[in-house]
């Protein structure tokens, strides 16, 4: 009992965490984006992004109102097993986070039918979110993020994923015409459009390629979990650059900020004239991560 009593409540700080706190990276970028600004209207919108921040890691009060859908990427090494009583608990923590936190209610009622058309209400507990299916990583892939997962690794990542950039996400199939540019910059254009409508820039999108729609999205969703704004590649710089000089801005007020950066992975690949990309432009407030090491 004492061994889930530890982690379900190491699963419920993670939701708050991730809720409340944002990285040192996120923070030094915007900080850097802020003196490199010369637009007033993108300054002062930046610094109440700032000022956001640091209110809502002091007091730990939710840096958005969407409070966002939990997703998990359980990271285990080839000695550590995973057991249905552990992923129980990791449900039982994240449930017990959205309570204390507190989350938004956002939870829909019903049947098939029902949930669809959202006739029956809401639920009136924040728990009722379960979390997205669990991705597991080992580190067997060949993608841009791959990670070295020691034999003895067992981590837990926590991911709170916002309704407007799920809204303005896509994943579709592009035909490469054997040019990774003709790739890239269909991703390019696709975020462009969702930038302009998603009203809470600067972003930091993410970028998946892969071989389905799933493998894609799974590939994005790990950039999310272990991408850092300190470490940018080329063509995270080159996606980073495009999407500024759009002058879409923060607030979509004009400026050279429109993201503060990007993530792109890009995993195994089949022969095809088709490549299959998953989009998603984020929001000020993410990524809302938080990483458990057991």
């Amino acid at each position: 009992m004492l061994i889930m009593y530890n982690i379900v409540n190491k699963v419920s700080k993670a939701v708050i965490s991730a809720s409340t706190s944002f990285s040192q990276d996120k923070k030094k970028a915007l900080n850097q984006a802020i003196r490199d600004e010369d637009n007033e209207n993108a300054i002062w919108v930046l610094n109440q992004i700032l000022e956001n921040y640091n209110i809502s890691s002091k007091s730990k009060f939710p840096l958005c109102d969407d409070t966002g859908i939990p997703h998990v990427i359980l990271e285990i090494g080839e000695k550590r097993q995973l057991s249905g009583e552990l992923l129980d608990q990791i449900y039982r923590g994240i449930q017990k986070g959205l309570d204390n936190l507190p989350a938004r209610p956002m939870a829909v009622k019903g049947n098939d039918k029902e949930r669809l058309s959202q006739s029956k209400g809401l639920y009136d507990s924040a728990s009722k979110i379960y979390p997205a299916p669990f991705l597991i990583d080992t580190g067997k892939d060949n993608s841009t993020y791959k990670r070295k997962i020691d034999d003895d690794t067992l981590n837990i990542h926590l991911i709170l994923e916002g309704g407007g950039p799920e809204i303005r996400s896509k994943t579709y199939r592009v035909f490469h015409k054997r040019s990774y540019k003709n790739v890239l910059n269909t991703a390019l254009s696709w975020i462009k459009d969702s930038l302009l409508k998603l009203g809470c820039t600067p972003a930091i999108p993410s970028i998946g390629i892969g071989r389905t729609h799933y493998e894609a999205s799974s590939l994005l969703l790990k950039s999310i979990a272990y991408g850092n704004l300190n470490i940018q590649n080329n063509l995270e710089n080159y996606i980073t650059n495009q999407l500024n000089k759009t002058n879409i801005g923060p607030l979509g007020l004009g400026g050279k900020t429109t993201v503060l950066g990007s993530f792109i992975n890009i995993g195994n690949q089949r022969a095809s004239g088709v490549r299959i990309v998953s989009i998603r432009p984020s929001c000020f407030v993410e990524p809302r991560t938080a990483t458990i090491k057991l």
